[in-house]
């Protein structure tokens, strides 16, 4: 695969060659690739974590109804 960055991406990947990050260019793009993974990664269990506490504090408010599940098994059977 041919990709081309353009200077200010090549210039920072030619900078972590030569600070000795990496060997090459394409260990550098992986390395790219699996930290920006990572990133997501932890962006995802931040939002749902921040989700469930959201959540959590409204049936605690006593603003969302909840179900046992007793309950549900019930209405699953009828």
């Amino acid at each position: 695969m041919n990709v081309n960055l353009g200077a200010p991406y090549e210039a920072i990947i030619m900078k972590a060659i030569q600070k000795g990050y990496a060997g090459s260019q394409t260990e550098v793009i992986r390395q790219a690739l699996k930290a920006y993974d990572q990133m997501l990664e932890e962006e995802e269990y931040t939002l749902v974590h921040k989700a469930v506490r959201e959540e959590m504090q409204e049936i605690r408010a006593g603003n969302t109804k909840t179900y046992s599940l007793k309950d549900v098994k019930k209405s699953l059977k009828a």
